[in-house]
């Protein structure tokens, strides 16, 4: 793997690292299965594309991506805590409804920005070079996001967002609405989602309606492995594993797609997230039952 190859696995790695995050919240935080992701992603990235390819500000394109990723959030909670609607198959209706309504942002399957100003511009100004200019962004995002995350969850409005999580019943006895606490958290989530699509499409010169395929099973590896390489129960312990977690899932995607004794090829990108996320759950249960066996 070379210098180059390495840089850009830890740029998509810190990217995708906010879908971590979004998925920690909806999945460890509130204990919602959320499949929203799948389709919040592409709608960051086709709201930002199409509004940069207009002329709006990167910055302007980048906030409405937000936006447009929250309320994709709370329709799935709408629909969830509303109307009865089981969580799974709230998410699963969103995210199919996504799909149309991508195409419909950005009035075709995929839109290029090549050529335009974005985020990353101004950090070009450092005089570094293009593989080493944009990790150094993202990093100083995902930095400040994650910490503004953990401030949040520490907040009383956060507490309460996690005891709605950890237990509805108690929750609702001492005052809380558990029901907006949702919505918040479902919004917030993918507004996190949809802010990652926004920087990929930024990063990388496109959008595309197809590009959320396996977003879920990305966040979810993230996330499990970065519960395996830094084990505890601290909150910001946590949010640090999930973007740790990202980058060394992205690095050993980049190492086994590299690996020529191997023969993977691009194609088999599906296949190694698979595997991956497979070993990242078998890994503690056997390390579980080895310490079982030694008592």
């Amino acid at each position: 793997m070379t210098w180059i190859a390495f840089f850009g696995a830890v740029e998509i790695g810190l990217v995708y690292a906010l879908v971590a995050l979004g998925v920690y919240l909806s999945f460890r935080v509130l204990d919602f299965p959320d499949l929203t992701v799948d389709g919040s992603f592409p709608l960051g990235a086709a709201v930002a594309a199409t509004l940069i390819v207009g002329g709006a500000n990167a910055w302007l394109a980048t906030l409405a991506a937000v936006l447009a990723g929250a309320l994709a959030g709370l329709v799935t909670a709408t629909l969830n805590v509303r109307f009865r609607i089981l969580h799974l198959l709230a998410s699963i209706l969103t995210m199919i409804a996504l799909f149309s309504i991508n195409l419909r942002v950005m009035g075709r399957p995929n839109v290029a920005i090549l050529m335009q100003d974005t985020v990353v511009t101004p950090f070009t100004a450092l005089g570094l070079p293009d593989h080493l200019v944009r990790p150094l962004a993202m990093l100083i995002v995902v930095a400040v996001v994650a910490a503004l995350l953990a401030r949040f969850l520490a907040s009383e409005f956060g507490l309460a967002m996690r005891a709605t999580g950890a237990n509805p019943r108690m929750a609702r006895a001492q005052g809380v609405d558990t029901g907006f606490h949702i919505h918040a958290g479902m919004a917030l989530s993918n507004g996190l989602v949809g802010l990652a699509g926004a920087l990929f499409a930024q990063t990388n010169g496109f959008a595309d309606a197809t590009m959320g395929l396996g977003t879920i099973v990305v966040g979810l590896a993230a996330v499990i492995v970065g519960e395996t390489v830094l084990p505890g129960r601290g909150l910001a312990l946590a949010l640090v594993g999930c973007v740790v977690g990202s980058v060394l899932y992205r690095l050993a995607v980049q190492l086994a797609l590299s690996a020529d004794s191997v023969g993977l090829q691009a194609s088999d990108l599906n296949l190694v997230t698979a595997v991956l996320v497979a070993v990242a759950l078998i890994l503690p249960r056997l390390r579980q039952k080895r310490r079982v066996a030694v008592r």
